[in-house]
């Protein structure tokens, strides 16, 4: 039988992710910590642990994968409109952007893939943190298993 210690220190290792906020890589050492102080107290608080670890591994990879996707479309765009052989100094300098292209349309289109993404990701780790306040084992979807 679990104890309401035992969930909220489940709870707290899905809330901790929420520190990357205040704390550079706060969603991983705060986990990190939680699980690794308390895994042995309960086999509900290692399975929520790894979870929340896997998740934010996952989403992380996930990340760096979408940016290097995104980032070259916009870069390109960016450079196609710059005349890097008549520039004369600053006073000749001129951007001239033009008209969008598909380049920009893709990237524009994985940027917005990226911020729905991050809102999914907020609301998944509000389920989860309200399934393990109810004693419940969550796993989060699109998640590769690093922690078995």
């Amino acid at each position: 039988m679990l104890d309401n210690h035992k969930k909220n220190i489940a709870t707290f290792i899905h809330l901790s992710t929420f520190s990357r906020f205040f704390i550079p890589f706060g969603n991983f050492i705060g986990p990190i910590v939680l699980w690794s102080i308390n895994k042995d107290k309960s086999e509900f608080i290692d399975t929520h642990g790894k979870q929340a670890i896997n998740f934010q591994i996952s989403i992380f990879l996930y990340a760096i994968i979408l940016g290097t996707l995104t980032i070259p479309f916009f870069i390109f765009k960016i450079f196609n409109g710059i005349d890097f052989i008549d520039f004369h100094g600053f006073h000749d300098f001129h951007l001239n952007i033009g008209k969008p292209s598909p380049l920009l349309y893709i990237g524009g289109a994985l940027g917005a893939l990226a911020v729905i993404g991050f809102i999914i990701e907020l609301a998944l780790i509000v389920i989860a943190s309200l399934k393990a306040r109810d004693g419940q084992v969550y796993n989060y979807p699109f998640t590769i298993n690093f922690l078995k």
